[in-house]
């Protein structure tokens, strides 16, 4: 009877070392599944916050980073996923054989496109001449004043553009935003990093005696497409209250040392008292705004 016990007992202990076992297994087995899943969960979070939804409504859609690129169409929006960046412009897959790319800047865009907007996806530099201990031209020479000073009116003026272009889809780079000094070649620096499809420098004129000069002028150095954007610009400043002189070549170094296309506006004589009173009104500011905007958009019409 002993040995029959012995053995009853044997089993029972073995029977339970089984049952441990299972345990074992099964909740090793659900805690791996766990994890699988979890890892599916997050690596489909993951490549999902690598797509976007693009729409040809909103936004150009090219075969390379920029607007020089050739435009790819498609017929509706769609999520695609984001397998590239470039100058702030996302390379995105459309299928199995086919890329594109996106300005990122627009990705949440609502506005339509119009046909007859060119600055969608177009990246614009921006310099308001002069700043901080640089003052430009005056008014009253050394006047101490700001509200006399050319580096005032160019900032003043470059921001309205700023938004103008902004408004249009344009990603703007400014050389500077605030009354600070940025020398020369920073300036040019500062617009080729940028891949800028245009540099548009914006001044004062001035004459050596009070009263000489008067109107505006826009300046180029290099011909082909400097020269254009110079033409495409300076004709919408026609209808300003200050004479339009045209387009003239000019020796500066902003528009000199730069592959970019490039200009320089002269917009009216700070020290000329009729340009003056121009030149301090918000609505001339917003008029020559609008004008150089209109410019450009012409101009990248056949870029």
């Amino acid at each position: 009877m002993l040995f029959i016990y012995k053995i009853f007992k044997l089993l029972n202990e073995k029977t339970l070392e089984v049952e441990c076992i299972k345990q074992v297994v099964s909740k090793s087995f659900i805690v791996g599944i766990s994890f699988i899943v979890l890892a599916i969960i997050l690596l489909t979070a993951l490549i999902y916050q690598r797509t976007v939804a693009i729409d040809p409504a909103t936004m150009p859609i090219q075969s390379g980073p920029g607007i020089s690129y050739r435009h790819i169409r498609i017929t509706k929006r769609k999520r695609v996923l984001i397998t590239g960046e470039q100058r702030n412009w996302y390379r995105v897959r459309l299928n199995d054989h086919e890329s594109a790319w996106v300005p990122s800047w627009l990705i949440n865009s609502k506005t339509p496109l119009k046909k007859s907007n060119h600055l969608a996806g177009a990246i614009i530099a921006i310099d308001p001449g002069h700043g901080g201990s640089d003052s430009g031209a005056e008014y009253k020479n050394n006047s101490g004043q700001a509200k006399y000073m050319e580096k005032t009116y160019t900032l003043a003026i470059a921001k309205r553009l700023a938004k103008q272009l902004q408004a249009s889809g344009a990603q703007v780079v400014m050389t500077r935003s605030k009354d600070r000094a940025v020398g020369l070649r920073e300036r040019v620096r500062i617009a080729e990093n940028a891949h800028a499809d245009c540099f548009i420098s914006l001044h004062l004129n001035s004459s050596p005696d009070k009263n000489e000069g008067s109107g505006i002028t826009s300046y180029y150095y290099h011909r082909g497409r400097s020269k254009k954007l110079a033409r495409n610009v300076s004709h919408q400043f026609s209808n300003l209250p200050l004479t339009n002189r045209g387009i003239d070549f000019g020796d500066f170094l902003v528009i000199r040392d730069t592959s970019l296309p490039s200009i320089l506006c002269e917009t009216g004589y700070v020290n000329t008292h009729k340009d003056f009173h121009q030149i301090k009104k918000a609505t001339f500011q917003k008029r020559v705004a609008l004008d150089i905007r209109k410019g450009i958009n012409h101009y990248l019409a056949n870029y």
